[in-house]
């Protein structure tokens, strides 16, 4: 008897982003999810993980950030909190690619005013007026107050920080704690490079717009391996070589990224440096942080071979 018939139901749901390819180990992860029985994503883009799903699978495509949001009271806005924890409006300006194309914000509301119908959330209310959504934010999260009057004057607000507006801390003592941590020597075997991975101009986190990357002179195409000059040489390679990349790991199978191109670039002696996502094929799952599990993708420990 499977999931189903026992009224249980597998479902992995993203919103937005490459989530396969975001995984460590995602070539593993691309068999994994073929077990789950519904996958959904909500997106603005096709991207690899639309190609990967569960038994079964909803697209949910959505107004972009680039179109203006149309509800019964009018136009919406929605905010963003940039680096610096300064929180301002977005709207778009174009027409909506589709008619009776959706949000993100009403596919929520609409789901759930059906999984969780039981609570006594105003879902309604919320897509109709993204005003009442700021509201309960307001009353739930310190530093949103008048959060809607706020975030329509100048252009947003900057939210609170003790330390940066008042020279205050909120710790027992009322003074700052400064902890020291010693970095941890990774050495790579003979023969070996220590991984990294970056992010190409044409993309934003997971999704790509392009294949160009001016920051690095690459051109339509991101499967590149960029190794120093003289590590090419020590690996008895020339620029443009076709190569295959080994991650290694105790007690695991090697994880492969075959017929990458070699490109000559002045990164730090004895690393490799792969596009995030497609490197994270080579980070083991259980590469990971001390403390809050997330994935290494650095420091990773890889062979690079003639194709």
């Amino acid at each position: 008897m499977n999931a189903i018939d026992r009224g249980e139901i597998r479902v992995l749901f993203s919103m937005a982003g490459n989530l396969i390819a975001a995984i460590s180990d995602s070539n593993r992860a691309d068999s994994g999810i073929g077990s789950v029985d519904l996958t959904v994503s909500v997106t603005t883009k096709l991207n690899r993980s639309h190609a990967v799903t569960g038994q079964e699978s909803l697209l949910l495509p959505v107004i972009g950030r680039t179109e203006y949001d149309e509800q019964v009271t009018g136009r919406q806005i929605t905010t963003v909190e940039d680096t610096v924890c300064f929180v301002n409006q977005s709207g778009g300006e174009l027409p909506p690619v589709a008619p009776g194309l959706l949000s993100d914000v009403s596919i929520l509301c609409r789901l759930g005013k059906r999984v969780l119908a039981d609570k006594e959330i105003p879902w309604q209310q919320f897509e109709e007026d993204y005003d009442t959504i700021r509201d309960a934010i307001e009353h739930v999260i310190p530093g949103f107050d008048d959060f809607n009057e706020r975030i329509r004057r100048d252009h947003g607000f900057m939210l609170p920080h003790p330390p940066r507006d008042s020279r205050t801390f909120l710790t027992p003592s009322g003074k700052a704690r400064f902890t020291i941590h010693h970095p941890e020597h990774v050495t790579c075997p003979p023969g070996r490079l220590m991984l990294q991975t970056l992010r190409a101009h044409d993309q934003h986190n997971t999704t790509m717009y392009g294949l160009d990357d001016r920051y690095r002179g690459i051109s339509n195409g991101r499967f590149v391996v960029f190794l120093h000059p003289e590590d090419i040489a020590d690996l008895g390679l020339e620029d443009g070589a076709t190569v295959d990349i080994f991650s290694e790991w105790p007690g695991e199978p090697d994880r492969a990224l075959r017929g990458y191109r070699v490109v000559s670039f002045p990164t730090k002696r004895g690393c490799a440096a792969l596009y995030f996502p497609e490197g994270n094929a080579l980070i083991p799952r259980a590469s990971v942080a001390d403390d809050c599990n997330t994935p290494t993708s650095k420091q990773v420990i890889v062979r690079i071979e003639a194709g």
